[in-house]
Order: structure tokens, then sequence, then C-alpha cells
């Protein structure tokens, strides 16, 4: 275990904002981050993982503790060992989640597909329980492998004891802080066809004969991504944000119907689809458009991208401190007009 101090953070991440670690150690194996977890113990130091950094804002203080880099690699394809006729990848977490799904469209397995062009690593996967265009990673995930904090254990678990929910897993709610995701086995689909639900893909394939392949699926959502500055592309000032800031939120029958009363006044109609169960999930970017914080939105160093309402961006030199005002700002006024609570994305670091 290689131990570092002092060492900057905002180049790890993709806001590129924030303070330095106290500590540092980048593992790319179990038995190093086992040390590191025992380090950190030692000195009674706090003990924060970082992945690819790409749903991130740091503090600009940094953190006062040992931030543990996950970069176990490493993708092996095996056979299922079922009748599913699924094919099993066994991912390390530190693999670039991208790479990753670009290598399981070149071996013809779908499932992914649609979750092309999303920055971060693997071990983020599970986490959040990343989702787009129709697909979400609770969907492939067979099994995760972990490291328990608790007893100091390496277990596996399966699909439902991860707990997953939309952008939320038992990883970042009940049992918070308690593990550290080691690898992750996904089952994808050998020959199947891509997922196409999406209304941005199936208008990029309009007018098309036939229907497209993995690879065409994965180029095409690249490219809507591309369109919404939503795939980090050096150069380009929208790339420099965490994404999207705030999720869509999930309403009750009653909240919903609230929403579109107040939409009514104002002669508009609220974009939505069905959630959950009788929920309905509404979209967050519609929100915050109609609050007055329009795309290319800008306040001092931060703003909005010019390409999607819900990336808060770093046009450079930005805090982390006017990032949390610019959130707060739109939480405050989205609230005000429409009584919806948007709640972030991103995980908050050393704050």
């Amino acid at each position: 275990m290689l131990l570092q101090e002092n060492i900057p953070l905002a180049p790890l991440t993709t806001f590129r904002i924030g303070g330095p670690a106290y500590f540092f150690v980048e593992a790319k194996s179990r038995t190093e981050v086992q040390e590191a977890v025992a380090f950190s113990r030692s000195r009674n130091q706090p003990l924060f993982l970082l992945g690819g950094g790409s749903n991130l804002l740091v503090s600009d203080s940094g953190f006062p503790g040992l931030v543990l880099k996950i970069a176990i690699p490493g993708i092996e394809q095996r056979p299922g060992t079922n009748d599913e006729g699924k094919v099993r990848f066994d991912v390390g977490a530190g693999e670039s989640w991208d790479r990753f799904v670009s290598h399981a469209v070149r071996a013809e397995c779908a499932g992914v597909e649609c979750l092309s062009g999303i920055p971060g690593s693997v071990g983020g996967t599970p986490v959040q329980n990343v989702g787009a265009y129709g697909e979400e990673a609770s969907q492939t995930i067979e099994s995760v492998e972990v490291f328990d904090r608790k007893d100091g254990q390496i277990r596996e678990l399966c699909r439902e004891a991860c707990g997953f929910a939309y952008r939320s897993s038992t990883f970042n709610t009940t049992e918070r802080g308690r593990f550290i995701i080691l690898r992750v086995i996904y089952a994808l689909t050998p020959g199947g066809e891509p997922r196409v639900a999406y209304a941005d893909l199936q208008r990029h394939f309009a007018g098309r004969e036939t229907r497209p392949n993995l690879a065409e699926t994965r180029e095409a959502v690249r490219h809507i991504r591309a369109l919404k500055g939503m795939l980090i592309t050096p150069g380009d000032p929208d790339s420099q944000s965490a994404g999207s800031f705030f999720k869509n939120p999930v309403l009750s029958r009653e909240q919903h119907e609230d929403l579109e009363k107040r939409a009514a006044t104002r002669g508009l109609t609220i974009p939505a689809y069905p959630g959950l169960e009788k929920s309905r999930k509404v979209s967050a970017a519609w929100l915050v458009e109609h609050s007055g914080f329009s795309r290319g939105y800008g306040s001092g160093h931060v703003g909005i991208s010019s390409k999607h309402a819900l990336a808060i961006i770093n046009r450079g030199a930005a805090t982390a401190a006017e990032v949390l005002a610019l959130k707060d700002q739109i939480q405050l006024r989205v609230e005000e007009i429409w009584g919806v609570a948007l709640e972030p994305e991103p995980v908050m670091v050393g704050f």
C-alpha cells in the first residue's frame, strides 16, 4: 500500500473542484483495500471511498481523513452457470464504466448499451443504481463482491441483498459506509436486442427500416449525451460538472395532481411518465427550466450547462461554496413555484 499525503482531489473529479485529501491511497487489490481500512482505523481517521469522481462534489477544505481510491482492474467474461443463457462479466470496481460497456457491446451482449457514455467507475454503478435511456444497472447486476467494514470479511451480495431502487441501493441508504465494493458481476444477454424504448433514442432512429444493433445503439446514446453535455469531452466547458445535479422527483398521485394544477394556472403541461407503482416520476430539468434557470444560466464562476438544465457546471475557478449556493437557489425557487423538493444526486464530501 502506497500512502500519500495532501493529494489534491479536484483533478480526480469531473467537477474539477475541491481541496486536498489529508491521506490518500490508490488500491489496486483486495489486500490494499484491507490495509487502507486497517490504517484508517489505527489512526482513527475518517475514510472516504473514491471511484471515478463523476458524481461528486468535494468541499473547498478537502477531506480531513483517508481518501481510498478503488482502482481494482479486470474484466473477466465467462458463460452462465444456469439455463438462462446469460453471459457473466466479472468486473473490477476500478474499471472505467464506459470501457466495460464498450467491451460488452463488442462481445455482442445486451443489457448495458443504453448506459454508454456515463462517466465514472464500475464500482459506483451499484451504489447509485445508475440508469439512463430506459436501462438501470440493477437490471443486469447479478451480485456484488464487497469488503464488509463491520466484520472485516469479504463476501458476495446477491442482487436482492443490494436493495436496489430508483438511484439508490443499500450501499447509499440503510448500509451507507459499511461495504466497500471490490467487484461487480453482470449477467448479460448474448445476441440480445438493444433497448430502444426511450423517446430520444426512438427519435434518433426514426425512419429506419432495420432495427439498430448494439453498437449503433451505443453510439446513438453517446451522441445524444454529447448533445446534452453529459459526455466528458476534453475542451467542452459543459463537461466540467457532476452530471445531473438533481434526481427526477417521484411523486404520489396527490402531489402530481397538485403539480398539474400549478402548471395549468401558467398554461403549462407537466411532462411525466409512470414511475414505480402508483407514483409518477417528473422531469427535474423541466422544473428547473420553468423556475427561471434556463440552459446557459450563469452566476459568477458557476452556471448551468448550455445543453442540459440539470447540469451545474464549473465555468472556471469555481468553488464548492459557489456550487452549493446555486444549488440552494434552485431548490428554493422550485419549491416556491412548484411545491416540489429537489434532491441532489452527487455525493457531498468534506462538508
